[in-house]
């Protein structure tokens, strides 16, 4: 049967089990538009390339299924270039798919032509240009390999337009990949195995550091079990969240430069650190140098390029979390067999000393302004904790990471590495379609907000119900909070006081429900209304105190030794 190869690519999508994919068309692109007018996969219409890149991600990592997006050549594909990079750093699957300018026309700064390979190589995981029509249904189930197994990212196949409308013999892939240079290393090493074993048996203060690679190996019963089994306390990253239960007595919460103190502290004074699909990021460690100075290391990642490259392991192993966590705990079975092991209980005693000591509240008056912290905490007590909760990037994602208690994985999405303002609305698109029956309530802010709040018409347009709730204190609050600590209160370029649209109206005029409480006790009345409109997308508007302020903090490149609860601490 003879096809292009565009209906090659749609036929190959199939294959490969999308249902839904998010793009823009244009020009290079079209041809591949025309056969999937008639495919069974539901093809949602980003306002924006980027937006669409954001909804592939936020899909992928509520779903742990491929995320998908599509656009033409030349700034269709440069506009996916930023949901590329952020998906690269937060190892989230996804396949692109851009057009190109036929062949003889490459390098010929051809219209819309844009360099796409080179450009994205350094933000991908693997990219390919496509020369030769026949190799397409490979190449798609390729990139789908690649994307999903080892450490999870990007794959990006670029498709000139000539060999779009180039007819082929269509064939189904084999179903198997033969790339030689692809192996990678699932199991850990025995010995590895065994001797950070021996590490934990011997640890009076040990600590487990899980990173997003507990919740894209799927191995979050293994964790809990590893953690019981030896009595070790747990932390959990932003990109970790939800990988262990914020409830649980082991829980530590999240560390880093706004971690809890019992996080933070905890890892400092460590004398065994086991870090399982973590990469040691620098807002975790602040000063490397100083970062848990008496602590071994045991460093599990299934990306041999992340061990050793900030801190250098007593016991490298690499593999797969869930498979060597399975490793360790049979292996910590067999070694004790039958013996009791350590209850670290002076050690445990400490920590819940710093729980309950140095945990961080703040005072809502009843008679205003808003605090944000109070509406995260709102939220989480009307809705039970039982939502899909996804972030932007700054003060509201830091306070929805801290006051939210995850119990599950993958009901947290947001933008980890590469801190991407704007992220929320379309991931939460994307999550809302990955998981249809889930309550998906985005927590945003005003500045976030206005950078990808076109894709509401998306929302709107294709029915679906997502809620987002502004935080809104008129400001860039966390650029604003770091003029304010370390730039004498010059608070150049973040006032957006006189730039702020009315975001029920903007809400309305975008075809979503808008609602607004500008007082404490409007909150939980407004979040309440919020979960009754389930036929439209919900935009909350929360008018917050612009000076309030993220703590705990550990400053930039400091010591995890000096983290300031409170503003007076940093004076």
């Amino acid at each position: 049967m003879k096809i292009s190869v565009a209906e090659a690519l749609i036929k190959a999508l199939e294959f490969e089990g999308v249902e839904v994919m998010f793009g823009h068309p244009g020009g290079a692109i079209l041809p591949a538009y025309d056969p999937l007018y008639d495919s069974p996969i539901r093809h949602i219409l980003a306002r924006h390339e980027q937006g669409a890149g954001h909804m592939a991600e936020g899909y992928a990592q509520a779903t742990g299924r491929v995320g998908v997006a599509m656009a033409t050549s030349g700034p269709g594909a440069t506009n996916l270039v930023t949901s590329l990079a952020n998906a690269y750093m937060d190892s989230t699957p996804m396949v692109a798919i851009t057009g190109q300018v036929p062949t003889h026309a490459i390098g010929n700064d051809a219209f819309q032509e844009a360099h796409t390979w080179g450009i994205t190589m350094p933000a991908t995981k693997h990219n390919y240009l496509v020369t030769d029509a026949g190799d397409i249904p490979d190449v798609i189930h390729e990139a789908f390999h690649l994307a999903s197994t080892g450490r999870p990212g990007p794959v990006l196949v670029d498709l000139p337009k000539n060999i779009l409308n180039t007819e082929i013999e269509w064939r189904e892939p084999t179903g198997k990949v033969d790339l030689p240079g692809y192996k990678p290393n699932t199991k850990g090493h025995p010995l590895q195995v065994k001797s950070a074993v021996e590490l934990i048996l011997a640890a009076e203060r040990p600590v487990l550091y899980t990173g997003g690679g507990v919740i894209a190996a799927g191995a979050s019963a293994e964790l809990m079990k590893l953690a019981e089994m030896a009595n070790v306390p747990v932390t959990t990253t932003l990109m970790a969240r939800g990988a262990f239960p914020d409830t649980h007595p082991l829980s530590l919460g999240m560390p880093g430069m706004h971690g809890t103190y019992a996080a933070i502290t905890a890892m400092q004074k460590s004398d065994l650190l086991i870090a399982i699909g973590a990469r040691f990021d620098d807002r975790v460690t602040g000063d490397p140098d100083s970062f848990a100075p008496n602590a071994k290391v045991i460093h599990v990642d299934i990306d041999p390029a992340e061990i050793g490259k900030v801190r250098t392991p007593d016991v490298p192993i690499v593999g797969d979390a869930r498979t060597v966590l399975l490793q360790l705990i049979s292996k910590l079975e067999r070694t004790l067999d039958g013996a009791e092991i350590s209850a670290h209980s002076d050690w445990l005693e400490t920590i819940e000393g710093w729980k309950r000591d140095k945990a961080v509240g703040y005072d809502q008056d009843p008679a205003g302004p808003i605090k944000p912290q109070y509406v995260v905490e709102e939220m989480y007590r009307i809705t039970g904790g039982d939502a899909i909760v996804v972030a932007g990037v700054g003060q509201h994602q830091m306070w929805a990471s801290q006051l939210w208690k995850y119990s599950k994985p993958r009901t947290w999405i947001n933008s980890g590495g590469l801190g991407t303002m704007g992220y929320a609305i379309p991931a939460a698109i994307g999550a809302k379609l990955g998981m249809p029956d889930r309550l998906v309530y985005a927590i945003d802010g005003d500045g976030c907000f206005q950078m990808t709040m076109q894709e509401l018409v998306t929302a709107s347009t294709e029915g679906i119900p997502i809620k987002i709730a502004v935080l809104n204190n008129n400001n860039l609050g966390m650029v604003r909070q770091w003029q304010r600590l370390f730039y004498n209160e010059r608070f150049s370029a973040t006032d957006l006081t006189d730039h702020t649209p009315d975001y029920v109206k903007l809400a309305e005029a975008l075809g979503c429900v808008g609602m607004r409480a500008e007082q404490p006790s409007e909150v939980g009345p407004v979040i309440e209304k919020s979960l009754t409109v389930n036929d439209r997308p919900v935009v909350v508007e929360f008018k917050v105190d612009p000076d309030e302020m993220v703590f705990p903090m550990v400053p930039a490149g400091g010591s995890n030794d000096n983290v300031a609860l409170s503003l007076e601490d940093l004076q």
